[in-house]
């Protein structure tokens, strides 16, 4: 089983120096989904599912296009859900970021003020992944290793979705325990692909990480965070 996840283009944050929520893709950021998709266009998935969020949708939009595969949205891929932002002004954000970053570790978990907590936001990733698994027959053991029960391994899934989103499935699917800091622990740049592989054991499954952020499809110049 392979699970690939994608992680949206440049989204337009900032307009007219003023914060935009759920914003749209940049003009560089249709360009890298467009490259994206080149990367893409030749590998054959059972699933391709996408978030909520417009950066995502017109991220997978060329992809989707490129295999004659219609737009699925599942809503558990939505990213961590900022205060409330829109039309105020962009410092305002680069501030509350900032004040974030300097907190001791343990208070990170509060998350942004006004937004949802770190330590929800890993909670509904972590159940809206492993619902989205096990109705695909992927069942972790009761053992204490990460070992999993897969009902058809060689499933491919691509996942379109977030920095926030894609870190803490990676590391839940690792067997790692969560920190409030999961965009720093795997650094993901726009348009990367991210590839869990699953390896069989004795006993059932494991998964590695055998590529993460992978923006070889764009030049140095393309390449933002």
């Amino acid at each position: 089983m392979e699970i690939v996840m994608i992680r949206h283009g440049e989204p337009e944050w900032v307009r007219d120096g003023l914060t935009v929520v759920d914003p749209p893709l940049t003009d560089l950021g249709h360009r890298q989904a467009e490259l994206l998709a080149e990367a893409l266009q030749s590998e054959q998935f059972d699933e391709i599912l996408v978030s909520p969020l417009l950066r995502a949708r017109q991220t997978a939009q060329p992809l989707l296009e490129a295999l004659g595969r219609p737009e699925i949205v599942d809503p558990w891929l939505e990213e961590i859900r900022d205060p409330v932002w829109h039309g105020t002004p962009a410092e305002k954000a680069a501030e509350a970021y900032a004040e974030l970053k300097g907190r001791k570790a343990e208070d990170r978990w509060h998350g942004l003020r006004g937004g949802e907590s770190m330590r929800d936001f890993v909670v509904r990733i972590r159940a809206g992944a492993t619902t989205f698994l096990a109705d695909r027959g992927v069942v972790r053991s009761e053992m204490d290793l990460p070992v999993w029960q897969i009902r058809e391994p060689g499933a491919r899934i691509a996942l379109v979705a977030h920095a926030g989103t894609n870190s803490v499935t990676i590391g839940h699917l690792l067997g790692l325990d969560p920190v409030p800091w999961e965009w720093d622990r795997f650094v993901l740049g726009h348009t990367s692909i991210s590839r869990i592989e699953a390896m069989q054991l004795d006993d059932g499954f494991t998964f590695g990480l055998s590529k993460l952020s992978d923006v070889e499809h764009l030049v140095r110049e393309q390449r933002t965070r």
